[in-house]
């Protein structure tokens, strides 16, 4: 048998259902399905505001860009952000011409505080934190750094859907908090993303942002009676970065299953911990206390990683590495060395495999083979 890193589970007849809505009404854009997911997404999270967007990158950058414009960031400021993330969280502070300021990870591969606070300088304007895996690391204070210096604070949540923080949907206390929806994510989809803002009327600039800068959506005009809903004003130069009906209607069907399915993922990786906890050569990377992680992720740190793995594939398993140390790419090469702790778990790293089809047969594969070749 084959064991995958990650397998999307979708209910397929229930997505079918929702998107042929769509297809018959023959409204297949922006429209009344991403109204109902985002108004869907506010009430499961909390969070007062939820905008419905084609990724979870376009949001990142989305929230940057607006926050330098509204604050009046100059090119160069500083973002503080981690190096153990996908690239795209990093590619949105340089999208705008700010400079990315690396801080290294503690055991739950989040922001460490203590190296954030050292890094804070008269230019740092903000800091990125990412839920890696789920994970709500020390977030809280990463929240109380960023209200002693007036920084603002952005939650890339791109792992966090489900996740809770003190038994509420993490993000609450973040200027923005990204969301995404991408194919093998907890909430999965093709592709798309949600941004929530804490302030209202950035929500609303937001929804123009994402539509070329124009003042009234397509659907909005559709919904205006009178002779003028042609006629709208273009207020910024703007993108084509919101999401579509199609993609909402799945994760209107995603979303009712998504606390079962976090349950299963937990219950997969508590297999996981229970197995492999007499195994000295596997360091499991824990959970912070009173976080209930999504668990999109479940990660072990071994020596000799990359022999490890492909010991693995040749037993037909197929693990993954997230991620590499950020500062190893060669365009964020300059600040290589920075991070000590997220250069040597980088090489460690193995992401398990860990998804819905897997059966506790599944896992027990996975762990007698890596208890032998570990031997």
């Amino acid at each position: 048998m084959s064991v995958h890193l990650f397998v999307p589970t979708f209910r397929v007849k229930e997505c079918l259902d929702e998107i042929e809505e769509c297809l018959v009404k023959g409204w297949t854009g922006l429209g009344y399905k991403t109204v109902a997911f985002e108004e869907a997404w506010k009430s499961y999270t909390g969070l007062q505001n939820a905008h419905f967007l084609s990724s979870n990158t376009v949001g990142l950058h989305l929230a940057v860009k607006m926050f330098k414009s509204i604050r009046g960031w100059c090119d160069g400021d500083e973002v503080i952000t981690t190096p153990l993330t996908f690239i795209s969280t990093n590619h949105a502070i340089s999208y705008e011409n700010l400079t990315p300021v690396f801080a290294d990870i503690d055991e739950y591969l989040c922001l460490d505080p203590v190296d954030v606070e050292k890094k804070i300088t008269d230019k740092t304007r903000a800091v990125i934190f990412v839920g890696i895996g789920g994970n709500s690391g020390r977030y809280q204070d990463i929240v109380r750094l960023c209200q002693k210096y007036n920084l603002v604070l952005i939650l890339d949540a791109a792992h966090m859907a489900g996740t809770r923080l003190n038994g509420k949907q993490v993000g609450q206390e973040a200027d923005a908090t990204v969301f995404s929806f991408q194919a093998v994510k907890n909430l999965p989809t093709a592709d798309s993303g949600m941004i929530c803002f804490k302030d209202h009327e950035l929500d609303e600039l937001a929804r123009k942002y994402t539509w070329l800068g124009i003042n009234k959506d397509t659907y909005a005009r559709t919904t205006d009676k009178g002779a003028y809903k042609w006629h709208y004003e273009v207020e910024h130069v703007g993108f084509k970065y919101h999401g579509n009906s199609i993609m909402a209607a799945i994760g209107l069907v995603q979303l009712r299953y998504l606390d079962q399915d976090n349950s299963y993922r937990r219950q997969l990786c508590n297999w996981y911990e229970e197995a492999l906890s007499g195994n000295d050569k596997i360091k499991i990377v824990p959970t912070a206390p009173n976080c209930e992680s999504s668990r999109h992720l479940f990660q072990i740190s071994v020596d000799n990683r990359d022999e490890l793995m492909l010991a693995l594939n040749e037993s037909d398993i197929f693990p993954g590495v997230h991620y590499r140390d950020n500062t190893e790419y060669r365009i964020y090469e300059s600040a290589k060395g920075s991070c000590s702790n997220a250069s040597y778990l980088s090489k460690r790293l193995i992401s398990l495999p860990l998804h819905l089809r897997l059966s506790k047969i599944d896992v027990d594969y996975v762990v007698s083979t890596l208890n032998k070749l570990l031997q």
